[in-house]
């Protein structure tokens, strides 16, 4: 059994991390709040892209832009988005899980695939498994800028548009719920009639100018990056949540283990003291 001091040590350095852990629970909720409020002040931004888009394509059934048209698919690009900071449980582990078994059974060879990386446990992750990394973005803040991801976004879309890949993928830990996150793949290029609302816009009366294989060029690109960034932001909830919840659990956790060692102190000071009081039993007996 251990000795009273060992487990008067255990209890107060348990205590100190119970402290810490509540601690990242409430920043995590906090934060948790900001981002789902991003998430939906950012909606009406993108169903108003998605109308635009609607009315500038849906009208031009025969629109050659490349966005909006499959090719065969020769080489594959993945965005993956991971978190900068640990202590977040399983966010990380199943969305890079998932990556790495579609690569693995879609894949014979690095050179049918290209890799962009959001976050320092996915480049950390990936260069340690030997994957080759095209771009990275790390530092991205709790509540990340449209401005601040931009880099990235554009990179993904400047590869598709020189022909370098032919299809962008998204691989990301989708927000349904406090409780509940889905590693989920998206597939932002090519434009998919769902992300793009081809026919289904409700601005077809308007004229454009100067001709609306122009403004796709220029309204396209905008709106992918603009698909990338929402999906950024609902990656980054789903982080804030995982990161709640275990820290909660941590909590909770450690909130047992100060129970149990408490009782365990208990006993042993009881025992000890049984110990102290028979040997002064003993003591006085053998003086008689």
């Amino acid at each position: 059994m251990a000795s009273l001091k060992e487990i008067d040590t255990r209890i107060k350095s348990t205590k100190k991390m119970k402290q810490i852990t509540k601690a990242m629970n409430m920043v995590s909720s906090s934060k948790l709040r900001r981002a789902e409020k991003n998430t939906k002040q950012f909606r009406p931004y993108m169903e108003k892209m998605q109308d635009a888009i609607t009315a500038v394509a849906g009208a031009n059934k025969n629109t050659h832009h490349p966005m909006l048209k499959q090719r065969e698919v020769k080489k594959s690009g993945y965005l993956v988005i991971t978190s900068d900071k640990g202590l977040a449980g399983a966010y990380n582990a199943n969305v890079l899980k998932r990556l790495l078994k579609d690569i693995e059974q879609k894949h014979n060879s690095k050179d049918e695939y290209t890799i962009l990386v959001l976050g320092q446990v996915g480049v950390d992750f990936l260069k340690n498994k030997g994957y080759d990394i095209k771009e990275s973005l790390v530092d991205v803040p709790d509540q990340p800028s449209f401005k601040e991801i931009q880099a990235i976004a554009k990179k993904a879309i400047d590869l598709y548009s020189d022909e370098e890949v032919d299809e962008v993928k998204i691989y990301f830990s989708h927000f349904v719920s406090v409780l509940e996150h889905k590693p989920s793949m998206k597939t932002v290029l090519p434009l998919s009639p769902e992300d793009s609302s081809l026919g289904h816009g409700q601005m077809s009366s308007y004229e454009f100018e100067p001709d609306k294989e122009s403004i796709l060029s220029v309204i396209l690109p905008q709106y992918v990056e603009s698909l990338i960034y929402g999906t950024i932001l609902d990656a980054k909830a789903s982080e804030h949540a995982t990161r709640m919840t275990a820290m909660k659990n941590a909590s909770d956790n450690a909130t047992e283990l100060i129970d149990d060692l408490s009782l365990e102190y208990n006993r042993a000071r009881q025992a000890a003291i049984t110990q102290q009081i028979t040997e002064i039993v003993g003591g006085s007996a053998a003086l008689e």
